[in-house]
């Protein structure tokens, strides 16, 4: 099978992964504890999403030339997902936020009735979540291409 053996594909995969692991150690220097589930949420530092498309533009900037149109697609993938990281999804956040602390008001003025479940508040990324996942990214793939180079 072609894709077990593409490299431009798992540096992506290894960026997304890396990512995901280092929020689990950062939140628990932050507040003590081992939290499994946010190696599967999204949102907090680094941005998984960011890393990951980073890696792979600059996987396949380093295989195809930064002056291909691969990369020039590449390029532009990541930097939608990194403006929707950082834009509609961190507002969405703070949407989820705001109607949760509604419905906690709404509660303690009415004392009775149905108890909805909170929304997902941590849904995007601050600038800086961004920068770091791009940046982690990048790291990522330069890492992979010049200690595994392709044969």
């Amino acid at each position: 099978m072609e894709l077990l053996a593409n490299g431009i594909f798992w540096t992506a995969i290894l960026a997304n992964l890396l990512a995901q692991t280092l929020k689990l150690f950062i939140y628990y220097r932050l507040e003590g504890r081992f939290q499994w589930e946010r190696f599967l949420e999204t949102g907090g530092m680094p941005s998984s999403h960011s890393a990951t498309v980073s890696a792979l533009a600059v996987s396949v900037g380093l295989e195809e030339g930064f002056d291909s149109a691969l990369f020039a697609v590449a390029a532009v993938f990541a930097l939608i997902v990194m403006y929707d990281a950082t834009g509609i999804r961190r507002a969405a956040g703070l949407h989820a936020q705001l109607l949760n602390q509604l419905v906690q008001e709404l509660r303690r003025l009415q004392e009775l009735g149905p108890t909805p479940a909170p929304l997902k508040e941590l849904l995007g990324h601050t600038y800086l979540e961004v920068f770091v996942g791009a940046l982690l990214g990048l790291l990522v793939a330069l890492g992979v291409h010049y200690l595994f180079p392709a044969a």
